[in-house]
């Protein structure tokens, strides 16, 4: 499938079927994150995988957007691990952990999709919370989470998915 179809096609998924993921699928998931671009190629984003009983119900306390999804992928940067722009006179505390999250969290989105496999991408959680429940260490920041699964029989688009601003609203040229 073409790259542009794909993501046209993809939508964030609340009805997941009662199905395991193949573990080959959910470690080309996983691949597709560890590879992702990240600033200097620090490479500071960490999953964190909830697959059993225990994990789920845990992530069911931070945040009620589960959806009964079989697995979710907590997404973090170890902020020790960050690049830092030493240009950067604006921003002075700037660094990539939260980016370099997200795009490897965009990056295993996509890739699930390709397999089959849908996903939500999920921030309706406190993070301290989040550390606190999963006993993080104090390096570790969680950014978003990532629910995966099979779609439901009653799996369709959110109405949200197909109201798109035009081009126009996102470029401008300088």
């Amino acid at each position: 499938m073409e790259f542009l179809e794909l993501a046209k096609q993809r939508y964030s998924e609340r009805a997941y079927a009662d199905k395991p993921i193949e573990q080959e699928k959910l470690d080309m998931i996983l691949e597709a994150g560890r590879i992702a671009p990240t600033a200097g190629n620090r490479q500071p984003q960490r999953f964190y995988m909830l697959k059993s009983e225990k994990a789920l119900a845990k992530a069911k306390e931070v945040t009620p957007f589960t959806y009964g999804a079989p697995v979710m992928l907590l997404v973090c940067f170890d902020s020790n691990a960050v690049w830092k722009n030493p240009r950067e006179a604006y921003w002075r505390e700037y660094d990539s952990g939260e980016q370099d999250a997200s795009i490897a969290a965009t990056t295993m989105m996509y890739a699930a999709w390709d397999l089959g496999i849908h996903s939500l991408w999920i921030r309706g959680f406190d993070a301290s919370k989040v550390k606190e429940t999963f006993d993080l260490p104090e390096n570790i920041i969680p950014v978003m989470m990532l629910s995966l699964g099979y779609p439901s029989d009653e799996s369709q688009p959110h109405p949200w998915h197909f109201k798109r601003n035009p081009i126009e609203d996102f470029v401008t040229e300088l």
